[in-house]
């Protein structure tokens, strides 16, 4: 009985170390949505492997890759990361000129082992 609450406690504490690791932030939390776009399109027919996510500021690389396995159940063997500046955007509203900006934003591309493939995203 005390090997198994032993057991039981270590993988909490290896879930409980991994959401440390990533900053308090769950894989739910660091994946935002799929990019669907034409580029990403574009990209996903030459190498049907790669997929297109928004992701959080503050993940890195093997966060993200970390919450791609767990969440679609796949192996990732390469992710690329990009920030997007906001972009300014300007209002003329009550002949005033605001300036303001949009958000910034991380985009990642994780490319699967091969044969993998995410059903969910391919139904799209």
């Amino acid at each position: 009985m005390k090997e198994e609450q032993k057991v039981d406690k270590k993988k909490a504490d290896s879930t409980e170390s991994i959401t440390e690791q990533q900053g308090g932030l769950r894989p739910e939390q660091i994946i935002i949505e799929p990019i669907l776009s034409e580029k990403s399109n574009a990209a996903k027919e030459k190498d049907p492997k790669k997929y297109t996510f928004v992701v959080h500021m503050d993940a890195n690389k093997p966060m993200i890759m970390h919450a791609v396995k767990t969440l679609f159940n796949v192996d990732c063997t390469k992710c690329n990361t990009m920030i997007f500046a906001g972009k300014p955007k300007r209002s003329r509203r009550d002949r005033s000129r605001r300036i303001g900006y949009t958000s910034q934003w991380k985009k990642a591309i994780v490319t699967l082992a091969k044969g993998q493939s995410i059903a969910a995203i391919d139904n799209i």
